[in-house]
């Protein structure tokens, strides 16, 4: 059996080719502390989580905005959690500090670092991804590079620099946010097959600047 071939760069000339990838599920999104614990309660169940985190861009030097949602997704739902409304209530927290479920996110210190300026809390079972394409050699370890690269689709970020802290998220912002979280767990599963079964990494070259 021929193993599967990856970077250790992806040419990012090679994004637009690629399929577009969209979060294939159910969208809800919590606005109120009696949701995030009906939703909590559903997700406590659950084997694997994606998490993510969306902060309203700022454009002003030394201004600085709180992380308005948090996206924790399942293969088939993914909620999305307006802390810029609901903050981080003890559902949340038991969430996060839970050390039974796996869960899988990208460059999850940075958003880890984003929530703790919303509250202290203690830190349960996390992976993050970035570690794991350490550990394949991978060096391109942004979301969008990595799912390309791994599972030959295109993510897009048009959503990313919108303002999260809107009065009513638009179904873009819904959707490109739950893509985000959904498409770490799809990752993650991935690449440990990869790490367990093989893969050829293929080195590339750089051309100087």
């Amino acid at each position: 059996m021929q193993m599967k071939r990856i970077f250790d760069h992806f040419d990012k000339s090679l994004l637009n080719s690629l399929p577009r990838v969209l979060f294939p599920g159910r969208i809800e999104v919590i606005i109120s502390e009696s949701e995030a614990e009906r939703a909590v309660q559903y997700l406590m169940r659950q084997p694997l989580l994606g998490f993510d985190t969306e902060t309203r861009p700022s454009f002003k030097r030394g201004k600085q905005y709180k992380v308005a949602l948090l996206q924790v997704s399942t293969d088939k739902v993914c909620f999305l959690f307006r802390l810029n409304r609901i903050g981080l209530p003890p559902c949340l927290l038991r969430l996060i500090g839970d050390e039974r479920i796996t869960k899988v996110g990208l460059s999850w210190h940075d958003d880890l670092r984003g929530l703790k300026a919303r509250g202290e809390f203690s830190v349960g079972t996390f992976i993050d991804l970035q570690d794991i394409a350490a550990q394949m050699g991978i060096g391109d370890i942004s979301l969008q590079k990595l799912y390309a690269n791994i599972l030959g689709g295109k993510i897009s970020k048009g959503q990313q620099l919108t303002n999260w802290d809107a009065d009513n998220l638009s179904d873009a912002q819904k959707l490109y946010a739950a893509t985000d979280a959904w498409a770490c767990i799809q990752l993650y599963r991935e690449m440990r097959r990869l790490q367990e079964d093989g893969f050829e990494l293929e080195q590339t070259v750089k051309e100087e600047e």
